[in-house]
C-alpha cells in the first residue's frame, strides 16, 4: 500500500492518511486496496476517489462533469486520468505541482462522490441513505 506524504510529492499538505481520512467522512463509502496498492474509495461499489494508482507516482484521481473534465484535463499539474479517461472517461488526476489547492482538491472529490452515487440504482440510492430529497 502506498503509504507517502503528497506534500513532498507536489501537493499543498494532503497526505494518503487525510485523503482516506476525508473520503471515509464521506455518506456510504467503503475502501480497498487494489491496482498494486492504490487507496480506491467507493460509494454503493462503485469508484469515486484513487490515491495513488497507475504512474509510479503519488496522485489523486476523481471523476468529473464533462465541463470539469474540459476546464481541468490541460492545467498545470492535472490530465485525464491515465486509464480511464482513455476509455472516454471523465477522470482528472491531480498528479504533480501546481495542481489542486486541498480545499479545491476535496470539494472536487465531494462532487466524485455525488456524482458517482447519483449513478446508482434509486433503490440503491435509497439503501445508502443518499440523495433522498425531502417530500
Amino acid at each position: 500500500m502506498l503509504n507517502v506524504d503528497l506534500a513532498v510529492l507536489g501537493f499543498e499538505t494532503l497526505t494518503y492518511e487525510q485523503f482516506n481520512k476525508f473520503c471515509k467522512a464521506l455518506p456510504a463509502t467503503t475502501y480497498v486496496v487494489q491496482w498494486g496498492g492504490a487507496h480506491v474509495w467507493k460509494v454503493g461499489g462503485k469508484v469515486f476517489a484513487i490515491g495513488g494508482w497507475g504512474t509510479g507516482q503519488a496522485a489523486i484521481t476523481f471523476k468529473v462533469s464533462k465541463i470539469s473534465f474540459e476546464m481541468l484535463k490541460e492545467e498545470p499539474g492535472l490530465r485525464p486520468a491515465p486509464y480511464l479517461a482513455s476509455r472516454g472517461m471523465s477522470w482528472i488526476q491531480n498528479y504533480e505541482k501546481p495542481g489542486l489547492k486541498d480545499k479545491d482538491l476535496k470539494a472536487y472529490m465531494r462532487e466524485s462522490h455525488r456524482i458517482v452515487s447519483l449513478g446508482l440504482t434509486k433503490k440503491k440510492q435509497k439503501e445508502l441513505g443518499l440523495n433522498q430529497q425531502a417530500s
